[in-house]
Order: C-alpha cells, then sequence, then structure tokens
C-alpha cells in the first residue's frame, strides 16, 4: 500500500463563527494576514519535506476563495516540491478541469512538473466542488461531460508528438497543439479521477486510471469501489488491480489513547469549521435532480449526519482512524477489508491549528509502525482472494469502534 501524506493547507485563525455566513466564496479576505500566511505555507512545505524524508508519497489539492484551502494554485505548490524533494511521488489531486477554461494549459504545467521531478507525478482530475461554480465562473450544468472532454484533450497534448493538432470538442476547442515540454513519463504521467457515485466509477474503471474516494466511510465505500470494479471489468476482461483504487480519510497516531483523542480532534476541524451557505452548495445544474431535491428538503429527522464533527461519529463511519498504532492498523485493516481492498491511502495527517511537532509525531508512528504492516496486508492477498473476502463482509453502514479503542471513542 502507497500512502500519501496531504494537508489542505487551511488558514484557521479566524473570526466568530457567528460573524459570517460562509467559509466558503464569500468570507472577507480582509481576514487573512499576510505574514501568518506566510508561515504557515512555509510550514506545510516542511510537512511536505518531512513526508518525502519519512518514505511517504506527497498529496496536494486545489481550492478556491475559501480558508479550509488557502492552496488556488497547486501547480505552483507542486513545482516547489518538485524541485525541494527527491524520491516521492507527487500527486496533485486535483486539477478542477471542468472549470479551467484552458485544459491545453493544465496540460502543460503538468508536463513541466513532471520534468523538473524526473517523471515522479500523478496526475489528478476533479469536477470540482458546488461551491467552487461561482468563483469560476463556470456553467454547472454536464460537469462530467465537461471532465472527459477537458481530459481527451490532455490526454492528447501529452502524447501526440508530430507537431501541431486542432481539437474540436463541445466545450473545448485548441488550435495548432503542440506543447513544450512534453512529459518525462511515457505515454504520460498516471492519471487519477476522484468518484462520488457507482456511475463514474465505472467510467474512470473504464479507463484504467486511478479511482480516488474521500471520507466515503462504511455506507457508501463498497458501491463507489465496486461501480469502478465493475466498469475495470467490463472494458478490461480482468479484475482491477489494487492499486487502481485509493481512499482519504484523517489519519492520527498517538504514542497512547489520549494524545491521539486530542490529534484526531484537531484533525476534525476541517468538518466542524465547513460553514457553507446553501446558495453556495446547490447551484442548479450541478446536482442531479433527485439530489438536489433532497439538499434543498435538509437533513430528515432520524437521519444521520455525514458531517457530523464528533470523534466519535467519524471513527465509527470510517472517515477517520485515530489511537495507538495498533488501534490504527486493525481499523484500517477491517476498513480495507470491508472495502474489498484498495492501494492507496490519501492520509490526511494535518488540519486546523495542528502544529508542525504534532503532525510529524503523528506521521513517525504512522511510517514505523503501522506502514509496514499495511504494506504486508496488501501484499499477502491477490485480486481473486480480494473478491471472496469482500463477499464475505455483511453490508454495515457504521463499524463498532470500541473493538479498536477504549473510552474516548465510546
Amino acid at each position: 500500500m502507497r500512502v500519501w501524506f496531504f494537508t489542505e493547507n487551511a488558514y484557521p485563525n479566524l473570526p466568530d463563527a457567528e460573524s459570517y455566513e460562509s467559509i466558503r466564496v464569500n468570507l472577507p479576505n480582509k481576514h487573512f494576514d499576510p505574514e501568518t500566511g506566510a508561515g504557515l505555507y512555509h510550514m506545510y512545505l516542511d510537512m511536505w519535506g518531512a513526508a518525502d524524508e519519512m518514505g511517504l508519497e506527497i498529496m496536494n489539492n486545489e481550492h478556491h476563495q475559501t480558508a479550509t484551502c488557502m492552496m488556488p494554485a497547486a501547480p505552483i505548490m507542486l513545482g516547489i516540491l518538485a524541485r525541494e524533494t527527491k524520491k516521492a511521488r507527487l500527486l496533485i489531486l486535483g486539477n478542477p478541469i471542468t472549470n479551467r477554461k484552458q485544459p491545453i494549459r493544465v496540460a502543460e504545467e503538468m508536463a513541466l512538473i513532471d520534468v523538473i521531478s524526473r517523471g515522479r507525478l500523478e496526475c489528478g482530475f476533479v469536477r470540482g466542488v458546488p461551491y467552487e461554480i461561482a468563483p469560476a465562473n463556470a456553467f454547472p450544468y454536464r460537469g462530467s461531460e465537461k471532465l472527459w472532454e477537458a481530459h481527451d484533450l490532455i490526454i492528447k497534448a501529452w502524447t501526440h508528438h508530430e507537431g501541431p493538432f486542432n481539437f474540436e470538442g463541445r466545450w473545448f476547442h485548441g488550435r495548432q497543439v503542440n506543447i513544450w515540454p512534453r512529459p518525462y513519463q511515457q505515454p504520460h504521467p498516471p492519471v487519477w479521477i476522484t468518484m462520488g457515485s457507482a456511475n463514474s466509477g465505472a467510467e474512470v474503471g473504464r479507463h484504467k486510471h486511478v479511482g480516488a474516494v474521500f471520507l466515503a466511510g462504511y455506507p457508501n465505500i463498497r458501491k463507489l469501489f465496486d461501480g469502478y470494479r465493475q466498469g475495470y471489468l467490463e472494458s478490461q476482461g480482468e479484475e482491477a488491480p489494487l492499486d487502481r483504487l485509493a481512499y482519504a480519510a484523517m489519519v492520527y497516531v498517538g504514542s497512547n489513547e489520549k494524545e491521539a483523542e486530542e490529534g484526531a480532534k484537531k484533525l476534525l476541524w476541517y468538518l466542524s469549521s465547513n460553514k457553507v451557505a446553501p446558495q453556495f452548495n446547490n447551484p442548479p445544474g450541478y446536482h442531479p435532480p433527485a439530489v438536489a431535491a433532497n439538499i434543498m428538503r435538509g437533513p430528515q429527522p432520524g437521519e444521520p449526519d455525514r458531517r457530523d464533527p464528533r470523534l466519535e461519529t467519524q471513527l465509527a463511519r470510517g472517515n477517520v482512524f485515530a489511537g495507538t498504532p495498533d488501534q490504527v492498523f486493525q481499523q484500517i485493516k477491517h476498513f480495507w477489508e470491508y472495502s474489498g481492498g484498495f492501494g492507496n491511502l490519501l492520509m490526511m495527517g494535518q488540519a486546523g491549528f495542528m502544529t508542525y511537532e504534532e503532525t510529524l509525531k503523528s506521521m513517525k508512528l504512522f511510517t514505523q509502525e503501522v506502514h509496514p504492516r499495511l504494506k504486508a496486508l496488501t501484499a499477502s492477498y491477490d485480486s481473486g482472494e480480494m473478491k471472496e473476502l469482500r463477499a464475505s463482509q455483511p453490508d454495515v453502514e457504521n463499524v463498532d469502534v470500541s473493538i479498536f479503542a477504549s473510552e474516548f471513542v465510546r
């Protein structure tokens, strides 16, 4: 199993949440102090550098007009890391190509990073979250269709080496496309795409790209991964390898349960701070009609709140793995078996006010005492065995986390 360290580059020094409508889109940037921000950027770069030294891979992502992730241009940060790191694979997850007006520019940026890093780039494409439709001045309708059209243009720009070509799509057009430089990796860097449904997962599987899922938890992980596996099987005639699937979760490893509890609660700033005004969450045409209607209705009595920031809730859902090294390994192993297996763990190891020292302590414990056991776990199964293991797992909404830790998660 490959493990990718990431942080969302938060700017947590904010006023009382009651004083503003939404942390996304319209929080006035007067609340950003450039000197504080500079210190945070350097801290995040140091964390990624430490991940490289520890043998972890590196993930970087991008968001716009939000304090939850002050990274509006992930390729710039990845360009720094391409020069400053030595061994780690560099994953951008991702480029919001549905909202970018020039996919060719994305192809150029990614080829540049791939060459600087001497072939360590892993390139992720995402549709983009609904809150960023307005800031991007983008058309929210047919987002998936636009994503795949931009994808096709980028792939062709990477792989066509015989001089300029023209591209005529419904959404994007290219004239005299002939990017310099071309990618270091041939035919092109590995591609990742995020999955939000079984149907979108199946399409990613048909392309053989890595399919990534964020915080889906026990209630949703099977249908997403199974959608991918079905698409892969139909197109390739064989079971999808484990390294084609990725799961993102918040992870904190402590030397004891009290330390782990404190660290995990700091990670949950990522959920507790995410105050979003309703008009930014459901732009017309972004969601399928049934989903849009459910959002407008709001949570119904008795329905679980998937964004409930309580630690016990997120542990039970499989969105947080936290505890001592033994407990974290058992939590991940249980989720891994239930999901049918995956070869990439995207580890959000820092959020909010978590310090550099707290982050590195958890990272060290993870790399020394958890990661080797995860590598051994994934190496011990082939695709056929995983299919049998998946079939033997009962469907669950949540798991009883008390089997993994004691009082702090009960």
